[in-house]
């Protein structure tokens, strides 16, 4: 590709949530992002968790919908853009299908990258920070294997059907974030004591935390220099960063 080198970030677009009123539409607006936004201009693009609301890949079968965001995304990764997924909490099981089928790269975790000469730690937001030992114990188990052969041998329509029902019932209890009424400063607390733990441990390590997660947006310094990006929503906000090598921008999608 002949063009300048820019990196796209997005999390928590929450595609095929039970709680959108028009899943359709929603799906729609972010294909308008992805060819109107990404497709001319990135050359990397970083999707952090909670893409989809759930996903679950049987060794043969994967879930039906997504189709023309996901193949939008082939194109996007046919046209030489490098695509990054790095997995949710809705999103974790996650297994091969995307990344032999689109050919993109496949995060469970943190990641460390050099991006454009400046050193970025990712993360979706649920795996930093001090987490309720309940939550803890959930992430624990989505990622046991025997309990994903129990949860993969039932039948689609009851598994499918269950994890849309959970999630909203999450959502409207605000999940482990507490309400959804809380200010902004005590949701993204957890996140910006990670990332101050984090600088102070390793000084001059990284440039930039980015974490999704909590459907906030916030953009703010760190006392060692580093800047922390939280990367808000698709459900409410609609936002996204860039960076071309000089400074990470935070936007809000109009389309």
């Amino acid at each position: 590709m002949n063009r300048p080198p820019k990196a796209y970030f997005v999390a928590d677009l929450h595609l095929g949530a039970a709680y959108i009123a028009d899943p359709r539409e929603h799906e729609l607006r972010v294909v308008r992002w992805l060819e109107e936004e990404v497709r001319p201009n990135a050359t990397q693009l970083f999707l952090l968790g909670d893409v989809l609301d759930f996903w679950w890949e049987y060794r043969t079968v994967v879930p039906r919908g997504f189709t023309r965001f996901l193949g939008t995304l082939a194109r996007l990764a046919d046209s030489g853009v490098e695509i990054t997924w790095l997995k949710g909490n809705h999103d974790i099981w996650l297994f091969d299908y995307l990344r032999s089928e689109i050919g993109m790269r496949v995060i469970d975790g943190a990641l460390e990258q050099t991006i454009l000469g400046s050193r970025f730690f990712m993360e979706h937001g649920d795996g930093v920070g001090r987490l309720p030992r309940s939550f803890r114990m959930l992430r624990a188990l989505f990622r046991w294997r025997p309990a994903q052969r129990l949860f993969a041998a039932v039948h689609p329509r009851w598994t499918l059907g269950l994890a849309h029902a959970w999630s909203a019932r999450s959502r409207r209890r605000g999940g482990y974030l507490g309400d959804a009424r809380q200010d902004d400063t005590a949701v993204l607390a957890p996140l910006e004591s990670f990332a101050r733990s984090f600088e102070a441990e390793n000084p001059h390590r990284v440039d930039y935390f980015v974490f999704g997660h909590v459907h906030r947006t916030a953009s703010l310094t760190l006392p060692g220099g580093a800047r922390m990006i939280v990367l808000g929503d698709w459900i409410e906000r609609f936002t996204y960063a860039t960076f071309e090598g000089t400074e990470m921008r935070l936007h809000t999608f109009q389309g």
